[in-house]
């Protein structure tokens, strides 16, 4: 990650922006831990790019569920019943809802669509997204930069390690879980 800044320098803020558009979390964590395990990357900047990308991409997903409805959420594999999530919880939680949703699992992606669906204005929720935005941005920046201050150096590089290393793992395991289930499937076919 360091390596990234130092090469691609202000780009990469650029980078992270674009990231953050479509997602981040990890992305936004580790970037920060290794500006604070390195000093290559500003917090500061590396926050108000993601805090831009993150408020874009959800304002860009809003106009499509505005404009395209359940047509925009079926573009993304299990969409309609996260939607429908989504939906229940911003009809139970209103503004409250736009401010949380970049913290929720599993309804994160849709969340915007909903919005985007509901009689929402789209005023209220840029306005609504521009704070909960920074709240993400400030709050994934700064975890990354606290937690880099408490393992210290090496123990970023062992966390990254790690968190690569689970990442391979599940990715295999989903792998051989998927190929197993579409075997069954031939086979109960067949």
């Amino acid at each position: 990650m360091a390596e990234f800044w130092a090469e691609w320098g202000l780009l990469a803020y650029a980078g992270a922006a674009g990231w953050a558009f479509f997602e981040g979390e990890t992305f936004v964590l580790l970037a920060s831990a290794a500006g604070r395990a390195t000093g290559l990357i500003d917090p500061w900047a590396l926050m108000l790019c993601v805090w831009l990308g993150s408020f874009a991409g959800d304002q860009l997903w809003f106009a499509l569920g505005r404009r395209y409805g359940m047509r925009a959420a079926r573009r993304i594999p299990g969409a309609e019943r996260r939607l429908q999530s989504a939906m229940r919880f911003l009809d139970r939680y209103g503004s409250a809802f736009v401010l949380t949703f970049r913290f929720a699992y599993g309804i994160r992606n849709v969340a915007s669509v909903a919005c985007g669906m509901s009689e929402m204005s789209y005023i209220r929720f840029a306005i609504l997204n521009f704070i909960a935005a920074g709240i993400w941005a400030g709050s994934f920046v700064a975890g990354g930069w606290f937690l880099a201050a408490w393992l210290g150096p090496s123990g970023v590089g062992w966390a990254f390690g790690a968190v690569g290393t689970t990442v391979v793992v599940w990715l295999v395991v989903r792998a051989i879980r998927a190929r197993r289930s579409h075997a069954a499937l031939a086979s109960s076919a067949g």
